[in-house]
């Protein structure tokens, strides 16, 4: 067994393996910090010791057989739970507070990942792995890290991360509100959830002359909005991969002549009779990357949106926000805070559409937030200026 204490700077880890310095790139944006301590792991080392030194906060670098390696990981795994339900001896664990049992739910899965995560396999410069029943992982490898030089290291399980997620990006998320398909790169919120697109498919259009969609992500809304007949879309994010993302699917669908990109945070310049948003939903803090698509801290870009609406909206024209109301059900948020909102930002509520959500989750009765997950809707609020709709009730007079 042969142990180290890697560079803690981010981007890059170091190691020693019998007797010689090795260095390696390191995934930060993805796995967060570099290892602090790493020891070599093969077929024989038992699942106990792996378990103990990677509950000490030991990485293992794995060296043998593959599928051994996933096996591994899976051994990892259910000693975890078994040690979660040996310390929850029988004993009444509910929460209290739906958002006790949300912050417990986040870091129990925190608490999880950074354990499994301590499992580690190297990646060569073509992102191949050197190991007995590898199987070829370089285009999935590549989709999610980009290109780069020389060895890498990350965890088994943000590995297999990648080869769903390029699994799914190569069958792709029917979408019937679009008569076709989006197809979504590794770090992009995914519309598995189609109740929010079908909202935008069916409300009402104010203007079929443009629209802004403000974080474009995958492109769906966007292309949902061309497909509709807007004659002109500016969508905007500022994430360099949704915007590829968007690319591909809007080229795919046939829609690049309607729908125009733009790396921006919140609005581009001007204004539209039509602005749509679908933000995170939850007020809490990603801890990684992929968490940025369901988290939204301190509601930064909800009221980033609500603020910045009345002034890109053209008079007598419509901001769309797409929302669940599952924070106000987990005590992240209060009853009242989207009405106050909406009109301290000059705005009123013109109309609100909502539907009930019917993803796998909101009847597992085994999820730990089940009971706030199946009291959930999702709503389409209708927002107009609330300069716009007094001058309209004053002409009416």
């Amino acid at each position: 067994m042969h142990s180290s204490s890697p560079s803690a700077a981010s981007g890059q880890v170091s190691w020693t393996e019998n007797d010689v310095p090795r260095r390696a790139g390191w995934p930060a944006a993805i796995m967060g910090a570099a290892p602090r301590r790493i020891v070599i792991a093969d077929d024989t080392m038992s699942a106990d010791t792996a378990f103990r030194l990677a509950s000490q906060g030991t990485s293992l670098l794995w060296r043998g057989d593959f599928q051994n390696g996933r096996q591994m990981l899976q051994a990892l795994a259910r000693r975890l739970d078994q040690r979660r339900a040996k310390a929850k001896g029988g004993k009444n664990e509910t929460a209290q507070t739906p958002r006790d049992a949300f912050n417990q739910y986040r870091l129990r899965q925190s608490q999880r990942s950074e354990l499994l995560n301590r499992l580690l396999v190297e990646l060569d410069g073509d992102a191949a792995i050197a190991l007995r029943r590898a199987p070829d992982v370089r285009e999935a490898c590549k989709a999610a890290l980009g290109e780069f030089d020389g060895p890498m290291l990350l965890s088994l399980r943000a590995l297999q991360g990648f080869v769903g997620a390029h699994e799914w990006r190569k069958k792709g998320v029917h979408v019937p509100a679009l008569g076709g398909s989006i197809h979504v790169h590794y770090g992009v919120f995914s519309p598995i959830r189609g109740e929010y697109v079908d909202l935008v498919a069916s409300a009402p259009l104010p203007s079929t002359e443009l629209a802004f969609d403000i974080g474009a992500g995958s492109g769906v809304l966007a292309a949902v909005l061309a497909r509709r007949g807007v004659r002109r879309v500016i969508a905007t994010d500022q994430d360099a991969k949704a915007l590829e993302c968007a690319r591909e699917n809007i080229e795919r669908l046939g829609l690049g002549d309607r729908v125009e990109l733009q790396k921006a945070d919140l609005f581009p310049e001007g204004d539209s009779p039509l602005i749509v948003c679908n933000p995170p939903w939850l007020p809490a803090r990603p801890t990684t990357a992929i968490e940025q698509a369901i988290y939204d801290p301190e509601h930064r870009m909800l009221l980033g949106f609500l603020n910045g609406l009345a002034g890109h909206l053209r008079p007598g024209g419509e901001g769309w926000l797409i929302m669940s109301d599952l924070a106000e059900h987990l005590g992240l948020r209060s009853p009242g805070f989207m009405s106050e909102a909406i009109a301290a930002a000059g705005l009123c509520v013109l109309d609100k559409r909502d539907v009930r959500p019917s993803h796998p989750k909101a009847t597992d009765a085994s999820d730990p937030l089940h009971a706030a997950r199946g009291k959930e809707t999702t709503s389409l609020w209708r927002l107009g200026r609330i300069c716009d709709h007094h001058r309209d009730t004053v002409n009416r007079a």
